[in-house]
């Protein structure tokens, strides 16, 4: 079954580009003009696989519809990708604080808008020879059913934060620099600021509660997760 997107704008135009752009390379486009519209596609099944969603649209922010997705159990895993003209790094930082996965700046490229499409969507194809379930100290992460513990207590992460938790984690023990992070978690040339991946790791420790003390900050370097549970400082 063709992988559905789902398009949140109201430029007619800009979503006949991109219905047209996503449609030739084998996806199932459904759109809609504003934010409630879209918030029924989103929660409509099938469920769609990936959101565009314009921050300026006519009866609510993109941001509120993005809010309001996140707060759907059965959407916390759906990757988001915001378009907006406003390209101040303050408006980058609410998006992603928000749980978007991706922010474009208009007018951008058809072309490379696609490619990272196609790029979010490999990245959450789960892989075979990684283990589904992963046991660390109180943290338990289940990465086939996109669930997280602490304790007994579920935390529900977004996808780029679920994303972010996993690739530490395979790294335990390792050093990551702000850079290797924006690179391996949210892809080549997205044209984001070392500040944001401090806004999700903060965010991050922040929901993983006790368990949040694993992320250590490397002063003038960037993050490691702990190699052993025992380890951890606090």
């Amino acid at each position: 079954m063709a992988e559905r997107i789902l398009i949140i704008e109201d430029e007619e135009d800009l979503v006949n580009t991109l219905e047209y752009a996503l449609g030739k390379e084998g996806y199932d486009v459904v759109s809609s003009l504003n934010g409630m519209g879209g918030l029924e596609h989103a929660n409509a099944k099938p469920i769609p696989d990936l959101v565009l969603l314009d921050l300026n649209l006519p009866d609510m922010s993109g941001l509120e519809v993005c809010r309001r997705i996140r707060e759907m159990p059965q959407l916390k895993a759906l990757p988001v990708v915001m378009m907006t003209a406003k390209s101040e790094e303050i408006d980058r930082v609410m998006g992603f604080e928000m749980g978007a996965d991706d922010y474009v700046v208009k007018p951008f490229s058809v072309r490379e808008l696609v490619l990272r499409v196609k790029a979010i969507l490999r990245r959450a194809q789960p892989t075979q020879e990684k283990p589904a379930q992963n046991d660390f100290g109180i943290l338990r992460v289940d990465q086939d059913a996109h669930q997280v513990w602490v304790g007994e207590e579920e935390v529900v992460l977004t996808a780029l934060e679920f994303r972010l938790l996993v690739t530490f984690m395979e790294r335990k023990g390792r050093a990551q620099s702000r850079d290797t992070l924006l690179s391996d978690v949210w892809g080549y040339g997205l044209g984001v600021t070392t500040r944001t991946v401090d806004t999700h790791v903060k965010r991050l420790r922040m929901k993983l509660l006790d368990a949040g003390k694993y992320i250590e900050t490397l002063r003038g370097v960037g993050y490691r997760f702990c190699a052993k549970p025992d380890e951890a400082q606090g």
